[in-house]
């Protein structure tokens, strides 16, 4: 090997070591499950965030700080739908023990850019992974109806217990939260600006608010003489396949068979848009619904529900 290419090397080396010490003292690892402990970030003051889908349980939940010794935690909130958990600890702990950790930019990420993944084990010890950013992206929707501001998925798969650690860019600022639990196909990054966003409204309520209509639906083509006759653009439209007893829906009269074709004018083609329109900003007001029933064109003002728990 070259002297030039070891001088590259080292500075890397040097560069990544310097950035696992920056972020790691603001990691923790988290006793939530049996076995293997994840791992969570003081995000803010007397808040650690963590993968929701590594908290099996509601209590007797511990976390582990860098200088080895155990802290109780109480789970705040939790979000499947994002794998977001928050758990609250006592604020004394940051006294030197547990800083708050420092966030970067994540915008500027491209693919192709090396990130750095960190953990704590239940020693106590850091641990740290290099990965590469295989995928930057719009935002998408989990498979739970979740909403991640930004896709960022690394060309790997996570070690056991880097679920909840932060992903850490070049300067040892934290850009996100990596997680296994929402892709069987690698890990995903939920963006720092996902997790303020939903850390936000578990602290408020302990859950996050889903709008919620009380109708079960299926995507169905629509037929082409009844599109051309009442001129629409669209080839489907959600089915109304049942309708729950005291829900939003049946109390704006909403019936079976009636067929979906616009929420608040939006098309709605599939059952996924009609989730993306009901999101928890949209609770208790109302929504115009274009349904197709008996052959016309019919609206409906339907004031839009919360999801019940559970």
């Amino acid at each position: 090997m070259s002297q030039e290419s070891t001088s590259i090397w080292r500075a890397l080396s040097n560069e990544t070591a310097s950035a696992v010490e920056k972020v790691a003292p603001a990691v923790v690892a988290v006793h939530g499950r049996r076995r293997i402990p994840s791992s969570g970030v003081h995000w803010k003051p007397g808040i650690v965030v963590t993968a929701d889908h590594t908290i099996s349980r509601d209590d007797e939940i511990t976390i582990t700080l860098p200088d080895g010794a155990n802290a109780a935690a109480t789970l705040a909130g939790r979000d499947p739908s994002t794998d977001i958990a928050i758990l609250k600890v006592d604020a004394q702990i940051g006294a030197g023990k547990l800083p708050v950790a420092e966030f970067g930019d994540l915008s500027t990420l491209k693919a192709g850019h090396l990130v750095l993944t960190a953990a704590r084990t239940s020693e106590g010890e850091p641990r740290a992974s290099l990965a590469l950013v295989g995928v930057v992206g719009p935002a998408w929707r989990t498979w739970r109806g979740g909403t991640i501001d930004v896709t960022v998925r690394l060309d790997r798969n996570l070690h056991p217990n880097f679920s909840g650690g932060p992903v850490v860019g070049s300067d040892g600022r934290v850009l996100g939260m990596a997680t296994s639990g929402l892709s069987r196909y690698g890990a995903v990054v939920i963006p720092s600006g996902t997790v303020d966003r939903v850390t936000a409204e578990l602290e408020k309520k302990g859950h996050i608010g889903r709008g919620y209509l009380g109708i079960g639906m299926a995507p169905v083509r629509i037929p082409r003489q009844l599109r051309e006759s009442l001129k629409l653009s669209q080839d489907t439209g959600v089915l109304v396949m049942g309708v729950e007893a005291e829900s939003p829906a049946e109390k704006a009269g909403v019936a079976l068979g009636d067929l979906f074709v616009t929420l608040d004018g939006s098309p709605v083609r599939d059952t996924d848009d009609v989730q993306s329109l009901l999101s928890g900003d949209r609770i208790g007001k109302p929504a115009k619904a274009s349904i197709i029933r008996g052959g016309a064109l019919t609206e409906l003002a339907i004031t839009v529900g919360e999801r019940p728990i559970g």
